[in-house]
């Protein structure tokens, strides 16, 4: 009986102490504002222990991050995304493409004799991807890996299907602008990308694995990076890495701020599985910003060239060459009538600042002259045989001039292809002396039924070289018999085809 007393008064004693602990620790709940709890002026004998617990779980229960957004580094930031997230999903849409699955079947007479074989088509193979309403008047942002070779671009937004019109690509950053009949499209908010910093807290918003308007959070682990995905003669690598979760579908898809704010366009992912693996990259939302006018305005984007190659400085060649400085691009070669030669730039001089910022690597060397375009002034600061020189210098295009590069495409509708014509100074980085680029197969035509593929440059016919694509559509109309068609592959190999008409 003793004992059943002594244990009633003993958890009598507990509930009660317990009851002031958690009443002194919720008092106040509804402040918003930080507060720590005092209670070293109560006349309790609480444990110092738990009174110092008690504040601490206070103050994180109260906390908030504060984000480097903020140019005066004063506005708190609670610990949820709701805000960014709400201002960015309204602007991303669902990308499903369609493409015809064909193969071809040649008999022996065609082995021996050079046929094409008869072409069969099987299902539509479908894919599916992101993309970013970039303004209100149905222009919308995707990856060209996203649409590219696709028969049909189909939008999802709202529960409405549209069917887009591809308005241009750049191969160089994997950015693809299409376009649906709509207007009063909520286009989203862009930020520039230059005022983001390593440890921001970002947000990657998109549609993985179909599952549409999927939210993941992150930070930005590092500007500038170089992952070397990028096949195109003037690739332009410069990526936002962040830890938020990207996979498969989120292509195309926005990378915002935490204030919803487009910094970048969500295109590739570090993995040995094709999921996520711990790091994303994405196309810095000022490189896109320019792309996509480029692209309304000209259908080309306006790329400005040094007209110079560089290299990249590291320990090895800053020894070798006894550099002042480890940092910055050397020029390796001068290309002749380019904007270096004619301003007098030479072998081996080091760059170190373009306009007064700083220019570490070749990543910011590409990012920066990506915003530029042919005819714009910049001011170099570099180092020359170790003498700290400065000089201003025209940029220009890859011809060596300032004119405004419009795309020249050639539609040839009696074989199904459209063509463009390759700059003679893009031939000259092939490797060629001749050549036309082939924009783009239209399914059920001729070339469609031979082993040529977007993106080949035809080189020659007969071995008579091919120059402009009226020439090659000429010869492909009227010959008959064996042909020879030279071409570059897309792994910049040179072959031939022999075909019999």
């Amino acid at each position: 009986m003793k004992k059943l007393l002594l244990t009633s008064i003993i958890g009598l004693a507990s509930g009660i102490a317990g009851a002031f602990i958690f009443n002194v620790l919720h008092q106040n709940q509804d402040n918003i504002l930080p507060y720590e709890v005092n209670l070293s002026n109560t006349k309790s004998n609480v444990d110092p222990n738990i009174i110092q617990l008690a504040n601490r779980i206070n103050q994180l229960e109260n906390s908030s991050f504060t984000s480097n957004n903020n140019p005066k580094g004063g506005k708190s930031l609670p610990l949820n995304f709701i805000k960014a997230s709400d201002n960015s999903r309204k602007s991303v849409v669902y990308i499903k493409t369609y493409e015809k699955n064909q193969y071809r079947r040649q008999s022996w007479a065609d082995l021996f004799f050079g046929g094409r074989g008869q072409t069969y088509e099987k299902n539509m193979q479908m894919g599916s991807g992101s993309g970013v309403i970039f303004s209100n008047d149905g222009f919308i942002v995707t990856n060209n890996h996203v649409i590219k070779g696709a028969d049909k671009v189909e939008v999802i937004y709202n529960r409405r299907s549209y069917v887009a019109k591809v308005i241009g690509v750049d191969t160089s950053s994997d950015i693809a602008l299409i376009k649906i009949e709509e207007n009063d499209m909520p286009a989203i908010t862009i930020a520039s990308s230059k005022d983001l910093a390593v440890g921001d807290w970002v947000l990657a918003v998109g549609n993985p694995f179909n599952l549409t308007s999927t939210v993941t959070a992150g930070i930005v682990s590092a500007k500038g990076r170089r992952i070397n995905i990028m096949k195109d003669m003037f690739p332009l690598e410069s990526f936002i890495q962040t830890d938020a979760a990207i996979n498969p579908g989120n292509s195309g898809g926005a990378l915002v701020n935490v204030h919803g704010e487009l910094v970048g366009i969500n295109t590739a992912i570090l993995s040995r599985t094709g999921s996520y693996a711990g790091y994303g990259f994405a196309v810095p939302s000022d490189i896109v910003a320019k792309i996509v006018n480029d692209l309304k305005h000209y259908g080309a984007v306006q790329k400005a060239f040094l007209g110079a190659e560089v290299l990249e400085v590291n320990e090895e060649i800053y020894k070798k060459l006894s550099l002042p400085s480890i940092e910055g691009v050397v020029l390796t070669k001068i290309q002749q009538g380019g904007a270096a030669e004619k301003s007098g730039m030479k072998t081996g001089d080091l760059i170190i600042s373009i306009n007064n910022s700083p220019i570490q690597d070749q990543a910011m060397y590409n990012e920066f002259l990506s915003y530029h375009n042919p005819g714009d002034e910049i001011e170099l600061l570099f180092y020359r045989d170790k003498e700290l020189k400065r000089k201003s210098l025209t940029l220009t295009n890859i011809d060596g001039t300032t004119d405004i590069a419009k795309k020249e495409l050639y539609e040839a509708e009696n074989i199904g292809a459209i063509f463009e014509s390759l700059p003679t100074l893009e031939k000259s980085k092939l490797g060629l002396k001749s050549g036309i680029r082939v924009n783009k197969i239209e399914r059920g035509g001729l070339i469609n039924r031979m082993r040529i593929k977007e993106g080949m440059v035809i080189i020659s016919v007969n071995n008579y070289p091919i120059n402009r694509p009226e020439d090659f559509t000429y010869i492909l109309e009227r010959v008959q018999g064996r042909v020879l068609i030279e071409v570059m592959t897309n792994s910049g190999r040179v072959t031939s085809y022999l075909y019999s008409f």
